[in-house]
Order: structure tokens, then C-alpha cells, then sequence
């Protein structure tokens, strides 16, 4: 009897919501097309990790509280501390573009910041911006001040004296002609920009310097380049340095003593304790390279030595930096900070001992001759000594991942991912503990750049990650035995090729059997 009523109730409550969903089908009154589509039920959360950060674009201290840091993220917005690294603030998360090339503020009034999107590099792995923004209040609002179709940034520099006037050297678009590249000024605090230098629709401006006795007095380095699927063409006949005497409206292509050849990107500095002295850090033919100094405000140019940023290449770095507090000092932005107390004659590495490579940005102290801060592939260091330590800001949650994986433990699911120049890790969505996740509850499970994890949905043990060119690995996190298995080639056979992330997917069905990609 008991079975009979329940088959009886169950039978009319799936009738009745099929005639209620029947109902809503044919009229849809009782339901928007805004409920419908509502996501507000998913609120997004941080997990980490921050053990690892990511790459730094720029930094710019203020100039009136050392403790009052901004911080442009390659990957990641613009963040602030004011309180020398203990907490932070992310202050560009409102906006419509996560990839941040420079930011300056402003001498005039220091609560104006400028900020440049798109990053001023030729990696595989670098986002485009849309444009320049501006903020009146220390980075609490913004507003984006135009050159949308620029992309990619790499300077920004304010008039010293006059906050109206202000230079944006535009790299522009990175995998094709056109947009917006070149050398722009505004006389009207940002309201309208007019492009002053620029090449070729392959030729935007990589970095500009002002003479600090003279405003009027600008250093610009041009570079022509362009990234295909295949390959960097990282130069060009257009790269090239030039110096204007009137606050950029007209130009001199500087030559005299200079390569004949084509160059690449260019970094520059001036020297502040004698600012007649410019130097310049010119890519090459073939990713080769060499340092130039000039003793006469860019007039003619004496060849220092050999030196180029390396790695991955010379489009990855060329940042020149000359030092505030000693004549001749440079350091040159590289895999590891080359250094140089003789104007470039001879180079060093910077001791880096428990510092992570790959070096873009660098900011110094006023009032501290020994004091460093380092932006890396993995965040910011600090020293107070000179680069005999350093401190790691271990609180910047800026890791860039390619992919993310999840697998199925429990209580709590760990996810898995790998991350650019920070190899591939793993962590907890979620703990038991108080505090939280952890920078201590996420874990390596491979080292170089890692790119794209998969995990097997049955043994949660299991998982896989790679290096870049499919360096293909099947990790055991309770042994942590990693093993090779990366397809190769049968006697006879082409080799293979792998793409800098190379595509893996374990089988839904069978997950013993892998899918992986390589150009065949």
C-alpha cells in the first residue's frame, strides 16, 4: 500500500514538472533572460599561490615616502604598498586590461600616476594593453587618457616642471603592422596626444630619456620588429637612436660612431652625475650585442665592449640603468643583472645568491646607496647591502599561468597548473586550518617555465606537467619520482616539434591514454 502511494506522488510530481517546465518553455514570462544568465551565485576567491609571484614590468617609489611603492605587474595590474612591502593593494582591477608595461609618477605632484598597458617585450607570452590611464588619487581611480590602439608601452615621462606636457614612447602592436607606435606628446595633461616621432608601420619607441639640466632635451631608441607564430624578427633598419633639442617636436637620427648595420631594441640612460655622458645597450645582428657611451650628449659614440642581454634573448630585457650614486656604474637588466663601474668597458654579474632570474625593472633609494629593489620573473627582491642579500616579497599573489587542472582528492580538490618561468605547481582549493590557504600548502611539481598540466581522475597521485617545447613529464606526488615521457621519433623518422606550451589531455574514458600534441 505504502509503495503504491509513494509510486502515486512521485508519478505526479513529475508531471507537474514537466508541465511547469513545459510552461516556462513556451512563454519564458516567469523567468528574464537576466536570471537565466545570472552568474551571481559564483563568487570568485584567491587561492594562491604567492610563494611564487610573477613577473614585474616596473616600479616607481615615491619620491617623498620611500615605504610608498607601485608596482606594474607584466601579468597581473598595478599594486601598491604603503608600507614597504608588509601588505598590499591591487589598484587596477577595475579596469579593462590586466598587462602593464610602465608606470611614472608624476614629480610634480606625486598622488598622479601614469600607467602604460602592454608590456614592452617580444615573449610568446605577453598580453597587449589599451592604452595610457591616468589617476589623481594615488591609484584609487582611473581613467583611460587614450592611445587604445598602442598595445604595447614602454615609458612614460612627465615634464618636471610642467604636469601638462607628457611623452609616452608607444612600442605598439607586437604580432602586427600599424596601430599606434611611436613617440606621442600631450601638451593638455593627456587630452589629446600628438605623435611626434615614429618610423615605419613596424617601428614604435623603446624606451626615452630627458636630460635632467634640460627638458627639452629627449634621448629616444626606435624599434622595428614583429612576432610571427614562427619566429621574432627583432630588428631592423628603423631601430635606431635620436635626440631632440626642443621637447621632441623635431628629431636627430644620432649615427657617428654608431653600427652601420640593423639593430634591435635599445635601452638607454643618461648619467646623473654628469649628464653629458649617455649610454646605450644596442642589440645586434643575430642577437648579438654591444654597449656604446657617448661623452657628448649623444654627438658620437665610442664602443664599450660586447655586452647584450641574453636568455631568451636581448627582445626579453635591454632595460640600462645608470646608478644615482656612483659616476660610470650601469646594470644592465638580463637572466641575471650585469654590472659595470667603468661606463660599460667591462661586466660582472650582480651576486644573485637565492634570487630568482630573469631581470626587468630596478629602483633605487636617494638616500641609500646600497639599498636595491629588483623586479624578476618571480616577483621583487630587496637588498639593503648592495645585492650581498636579499629579501623576498613573498605576499604578491602575481603567478602567470598558462592552464589550470583540477583532480579529485578529498576533502578538498588541489589544483594544478604551470606557470611562466616558475615552473608548474599544485595546491588546495581549500583547508581545514584557521588561516586558510597557505603559501605553505601550494607545492613544485616541476621546474624551467612550466605550461600545461593534466591529472588522472582516478589516482589522485598522478599527474602530468611540462617543460616548454613539450618537455612532457609523469609526476608521482607521493614518491616524487618525475619521469621523461615525451614522445620521440621512431628510427627513420622526422624529428619532433613541439609548440612552447604543447596541448595534453588524459582521456575521460580510458585514463591511461594521453592525447598530446606536436606540430604532427
Amino acid at each position: 500500500m505504502k509503495k503504491g502511494i509513494l509510486l502515486t506522488l512521485a508519478f505526479l510530481l513529475i508531471a507537474s514538472l514537466g508541465f511547469s517546465q513545459r510552461n516556462r518553455g513556451s512563454s519564458g514570462a516567469d523567468v528574464s533572460a537576466k536570471e537565466k544568465l545570472s552568474l551571481d551565485g559564483l563568487k570568485l576567491r584567491n587561492v594562491g599561490p604567492a610563494f611564487l609571484s610573477g613577473r614585474i614590468a616596473d616600479i616607481a617609489l615615491h619620491p617623498d615616502d620611500p615605504n610608498v611603492w607601485y608596482v606594474a605587474v607584466g601579468s597581473g595590474g598595478v599594486w601598491k604598498t604603503v608600507n614597504a612591502g608588509t601588505t598590499w593593494t591591487p589598484i587596477f582591477d577595475k579596469e579593462s586590461t590586466y598587462s602593464i608595461g610602465c608606470l611614472t609618477i608624476d614629480p610634480n605632484n606625486p598622488s598622479t600616476i601614469w600607467v602604460g598597458t602592454g608590456e614592452n617585450v617580444g615573449g610568446r607570452h605577453v598580453a597587449w594593453g589599451d592604452g595610457v590611464y591616468k589617476s589623481e588619487d594615488g591609484g584609487s581611480s582611473w581613467k583611460n587618457m587614450g592611445l587604445k590602439a598602442s598595445e604595447h608601452i614602454s615609458e612614460i615621462i612627465v615634464h618636471p616642471d610642467n604636469p601638462d606636457v607628457i611623452w609616452v614612447a608607444a612600442q605598439g602592436p607586437l604580432w602586427n603592422k600599424g596601430g599606434e607606435r611611436g613617440l606621442y606628446k600631450s601638451v593638455d595633461g593627456g587630452a589629446t596626444w600628438n605623435k611626434v616621432l615614429g618610423g615605419n608601420e613596424w617601428t614604435g619607441v623603446t624606451d626615452i630619456m630627458l636630460d635632467p639640466r634640460n627638458p627639452d632635451r629627449i634621448y629616444a631608441a626606435t624599434w622595428q620588429r614583429h612576432r610571427t607564430v614562427a619566429a621574432l624578427m627583432g630588428g631592423g633598419p628603423d631601430s635606431g637612436l635620436h635626440r631632440s633639442e626642443d621637447g621632441g617636436e623635431t628629431w636627430e637620427k644620432l649615427s657617428s660612431g654608431l653600427p652601420s648595420s640593423n639593430m634591435g631594441k635599445i635601452g638607454i640612460a643618461i648619467s646623473p652625475q654628469q649628464p653629458d655622458v649617455v649610454y646605450a645597450a644596442i642589440e645586434l645582428d643575430r642577437t648579438q650585442g654591444a654597449v656604446y657611451r657617448s661623452e657628448d650628449r649623444g654627438a658620437s659614440w665610442k664602443k664599450m665592449s660586447n655586452t647584450v642581454s641574453g636568455g631568451t634573448g636581448p627582445h626579453y630585457y635591454q632595460e640600462l640603468y645608470a646608478s644615482p650614486h656612483a659616476f660610470d656604474r650601469l646594470y644592465l637588466m638580463n637572466v641575471r643583472i650585469l654590472t659595470s663601474d667603468d661606463g660599460g668597458k667591462t661586466f660582472v654579474q650582480l651576486r644573485e645568491e637565492d634570487k630568482h632570474s630573469d631581470n626587468h625593472a630596478i629602483a633605487f633609494r636617494a638616500d641609500d646607496p646600497d639599498y636595491l629593489l629588483v623586479g624578476t620573473d618571480a616577483g621583487i627582491y630587496e637588498s639593503f647591502d648592495l645585492a650581498q642579500t636579499w629579501r623576498y616579497i613573498k605576499n604578491l599573489p602575481l603567478t602567470q599561468f598558462y592552464k589550470v587542472a583540477v583532480n579529485n582528492q578529498k576533502p578538498f580538490y588541489h589544483i594544478f597548473g604551470g606557470t611562466q618561468d616558475n615552473g608548474s605547481a599544485g595546491g588546495p582549493s581549500r583547508t581545514d586550518e584557521q588561516q586558510g590557504i597557505r603559501n605553505a600548502h601550494w607545492y613544485k611539481t616541476l621546474g624551467a617555465d612550466g605550461h600545461q598540466s593534466a591529472t588522472d581522475p582516478v589516482y589522485n597521485h598522478i599527474i602530468y606537467a611540462e617543460t616548454q617545447q613539450g618537455g612532457l613529464h609523469r609526476v608521482d606526488l607521493i614518491t616524487g619520482d618525475r619521469v621523461f615521457i615525451q614522445p620521440q621519433p621512431r628510427a627513420g623518422e622526422p624529428h619532433e616539434r613541439y609548440n612552447w606550451d604543447a596541448p595534453i589531455l588524459v582521456s575521460p574514458h580510458k585514463p591511461s591514454r594521453l592525447y598530446f600534441a606536436s606540430y604532427r
